[in-house]
């Protein structure tokens, strides 16, 4: 991402605050060369960006957040979200798919729709093989915020018994995951999900409380899936107040088992870890090519 766009105007807007969503929005992105629909409802699309190469590119999978739903206050929250980071990643040599969702306050999100888009979005790479040059033997998921605990979960989905209505047979392999600022463990994010997101979103996603719903927690929290084998970097901003890095600590410390690091960026809060020449922008890089096992470009 070192080499990619509006790096003046970021810093710009940063001096000055940490971003919001709508600047994020606003960031320079490259038009996707591809809109595809991996579904029949008109949410289930995503954008499919290649670099330039000749090569098989590995892919990221990158999937936006907003607390789980399509409208947060008077925001929309949508895949542009994630337009500038997914063309960042496609600058240094990624193909991005960008996926699009049914959310919370869609028909047909929620339990479990939100969870079946995710995952047959994910899993349609295999289709998109077949007619664009990808490496599926190269798939990292790279989710922010509510994309963060998709992310996670569809990396960790091999783990689900199979009376679960989540349970899919052969599961796409992915190589890692990148969470940007998302909570792994939905428990630990119920206590601040009303001042967070404006309403209980978490409790709406899953269809109530662990003690109405257990086994839906059990299948739908990352955390309650681990050791998912798969490795693991979570980024946050030390001043994120949406998803406090706490929270990412604790998941590291219980997810002892798999190979999961915590990153915590200091002058940085929700947005940064998204926005391509931001301060947070270095680590997400690093952990992205790492996991693909891609050299590190010069900065410039």
């Amino acid at each position: 991402m070192s080499v990619v766009i509006a790096i003046g105007a970021i810093h710009a807007v940063a001096e000055a605050q940490f971003l919001g969503p709508q600047q994020v929005n606003q960031l320079p992105s490259t038009l996707a060369g591809y809109r595809i629909q991996y579904g029949s409802d008109p949410l289930q699309f995503g954008d499919l960006r290649l670099p330039k190469t000749s090569e098989r590119p590995p892919v990221a999978v990158v999937i936006h957040g907003g607390c789980w739903k399509a409208r947060v206050g008077n925001l929309i929250a949508d895949l542009q979200n994630t337009a500038a980071l997914s063309s960042a990643l496609t600058s240094v040599g990624i193909a991005t798919w960008n996926i699009e969702y049914r959310r919370i306050d869609n028909p047909g999100g929620g339990w479990t729709g939100t969870f079946e888009d995710v995952a047959n979005a994910v899993d349609y790479l295999r289709v998109l093989a077949k007619s664009y040059p990808l490496d599926l033997k190269r798939v990292v998921v790279v989710g922010h915020s509510a994309g963060g605990h998709l992310g996670t979960w569809a990396a960790a989905r091999h783990r689900l018994p199979e009376q679960s209505p989540l349970f899919s047979k052969k599961p796409l392999s992915v190589v890692g995951v990148v969470n940007l600022a998302g909570p792994a463990d939905l428990e630990s994010f119920l206590p601040i999900q009303n001042q967070v997101c404006g309403g209980p979103v978490v409790t709406n996603l899953i269809g109530g409380s662990p003690s109405e719903v257990p086994d839906r927690y059990r299948q739908a929290s990352p955390s309650n899936l681990l050791p998912i084998g798969v490795k693991q970097v979570l980024i946050t901003g030390v001043q994120d107040k949406v998803v406090p890095p706490e929270l990412g600590k604790k998941y590291e410390e219980k997810a002892k088992g798999d190979d999961v690091r915590f990153i915590a960026v200091e002058n940085a809060a929700h947005f940064e870890v998204i926005a391509p020449g931001s301060i947070a922008c270095p680590k997400v890089e690093e952990a992205v090519l790492s996991m693909l096992k891609l050299r590190k470009e010069i900065s410039r």
